[in-house]
Parts: C-alpha cells; structure tokens; sequence
C-alpha cells in the first residue's frame, strides 16, 4: 500500500536537535523500549484503527511504535533525525512491512497536504519540539475532520507537589532537549480540537495519553 505523499514545498529543517537525536540513538534502542512500549501499545490498541486508514506518527524515531499499529492500514512515520528513521527503515525491511512509509520532516512543518489521514499519533515528541503548539496545530492541519489524535507524553502535573518537584529538573532536563513542564490544556487550547480521554495507564504512571477528535 502507498501511504500519504508530502506535496507542499518542504521548508528548511533545522538540524540542531537533530544532532542531539543522531548522538542518542544506541540509549534510545537500549532502554527506551522498556520505558514507554507498553504504554504505546495499549493506546494505539484503544483506538480500534479500522482497516485501511491512512495514519502518520510524527517522531516516529527508529520504529519503537510501529509493530503496535494493525497491519491493514496505510501508516506513514516521519522524524527529524535520520539516524533514527534509517533503524526504523531497517526494521521495516527485515519484517517485510510493505504497509509502512518513513520520512525525514520537521514536525512544525509538516508537508503534507491539509486532510491526508484518518489518524495522526505521536509518542513522546511534542516536549523536545521548539515549539508544541506549531507541532499540534500541524497534527490537526494534517489529519482529516472527525480523525483521530494520540499522544503520549509527558505533561506537566495537574498536583502542585509533583509539579513544583518535577520543573525543578526542568533547567537540566532542557540542556537535554526536552522539557519537563508543557501543560497538554496550554498545547491544545483554541485549536479546533474535541479532548475524548486524558488519561494515565496506571496512577503511579509519568505519562499521559489523551485521545482528541478534530473538529
């Protein structure tokens, strides 16, 4: 199956945090699977993705998701840094998954056309993008009305404790490339966005899933 093809004119792609990404793909491949996989697995689950579909990961990185997702849907993932989509091309080519298309793109920019897909997911991505709100609103751009958004990150805590403990990492965390402090209700306020779920697989989980509906 082909899967969406980007047709706007591609703008510039900014490298620097791709580098970062470049140097951190053999720590990604060794413990990130144990971290987040089952999260990942279980939301995409949730979604009961009908066959057929066109979906997009935005920060598909080196394939960690992609044998979660059904096998009769058209899936296409891209990411900024191609170290990690040439892993995820490897995968792809040693499972034999002719379903699944991977390109390099800047998730604040996307180039594909308004309304390519039934679905747009991202695991883990929108805390270590310059800027989340562009990155949501291109998710939304992208994905057709009534389509489907998942995310699954990180989001600043609706506890003051817990927040107040987990900003104070934020001065290291952000050196990183990531942020520890994105409020989800910030990112997704005034977009045309339905919010359906915001929740945690597990009450002592860090992350959260939030399943929206585009209007």
């Amino acid at each position: 199956m082909s899967s969406a093809t980007p047709t706007k004119a591609k703008k510039s792609i900014q490298p620097h945090r791709s580098r970062l990404y470049n140097n951190l793909v053999p720590v990604y491949q060794g413990l990130w699977p144990a971290v987040a996989k089952r999260n990942i697995r279980s939301a995409i689950a949730a979604l009961n993705i009908p066959t057929d579909r066109k979906v997009l990961e935005v920060g598909v990185g080196t394939g960690l998701s992609l044998d979660s997702y059904p096998r009769d849907i058209q899936l296409t993932g891209v990411d900024l840094s191609e170290s990690m989509l040439a892993e995820a091309q490897q995968l792809i080519e040693e499972r034999h998954w002719h379903h699944i298309n991977v390109l390099p793109m800047n998730a604040e920019s996307l180039t594909f056309d308004d309304d390519s897909f039934e679905v747009v997911s991202s695991f883990h991505t929108i805390s270590v993008v310059s800027n989340p709100k562009a990155m949501m609103s291109e998710m939304i751009r992208v994905c057709r009305p009534g389509g489907r958004i998942l995310l699954v990150n990180h989001f600043r805590s609706d506890n003051p404790v817990i927040a107040k403990v987990v900003d104070s990492a934020g001065n290291i965390t952000r050196h990183l490339g990531w942020r520890t402090d994105l409020d989800i209700h910030d990112v997704i306020r005034g977009l045309p966005l339905r919010l359906d779920r915001c929740y945690k697989a597990t009450p002592l989980s860090i992350f959260t899933i939030m399943e929206a509906t585009v209007l």
